[in-house]
């Protein structure tokens, strides 16, 4: 995060890109935990961009941006970089790609193959979905939350999912990112084509790439 990624991405070092990496199951890079903006600029930074490049991410981006989401800062605990309700942990993070739909498992920090198929133009109704490299998508899993009622299986989902979008935008104001999280979205159709199971929910959805003209 030293360089921003518009810098990085026409780099020789960066060459090897995300969707050739992709696997049944591909471990990510090594997150980097050091570096990047103050807290206080990223903050004063932070904005949504809905315009994007559909150059693939690096791997190394995409293993910080994953790891800003969802990644495990506490690996004594267990515990993430975002906070959870009683640390249920109910929201995972499914990566949209051109290459297809992966599930990031923070514990082994790798994104695992659910489905090979590009879903990106199934996370949202603007034309940019289709474009961009990737498409987050944060799913709930009421079977993870015990015996909490209907209400709390809503509320907790949602603002652990806040924290994640926030977390990501963080990350893309430090690394020079392009984001944009959106609510437009046919949740059962999505839902259907990912495959969950009746107790996963799709929440909300946020799009992630280099700025247009990169």
């Amino acid at each position: 995060m030293s360089r921003p990624i518009a810098a990085l991405a026409g780099s020789a070092a960066v060459a090897l890109l995300l969707p050739s990496l992709l696997s049944a199951q591909q471990p990510l890079p090594k997150p980097r935990t050091e570096g990047g903006k103050p807290l206080m600029q990223a903050l004063a930074e932070r904005a949504t961009n809905r315009s994007f490049s559909p150059a693939p991410l690096p791997a190394q981006t995409m293993s910080d941006l994953l790891w800003a989401a969802a990644g495990i800062n506490r690996p004594e605990s267990g515990k993430r970089t975002t906070p959870s309700a009683r640390n249920f942990q109910e929201v995972d993070v499914y990566v949209a790609t051109a290459d297809g739909l992966f599930l990031y498992e923070p514990k082994a920090h790798v994104l695992k193959l659910v489905v090979k198929e590009d879903l990106r133009g199934l996370t949202g109704t603007q034309d940019f979905v289709k474009v961009a490299p990737v498409n987050l998508i944060y799913v709930s899993d009421a079977a993870r939350m015990g015996n909490t009622n209907e209400q709390d299986q809503l509320v907790y989902p949602a603002i652990a999912a806040g924290a994640m979008v926030q977390d990501v935008y963080l990350y893309a104001a430090s690394a020079g990112l392009a984001t944009v999280v959106r609510a437009l979205v046919n949740r059962e159709a999505l839902g259907k084509a990912m495959q969950l199971r009746p107790e996963q929910r799709v929440v909300i959805c946020q799009t992630v790439g280099l700025p247009a003209g990169s």
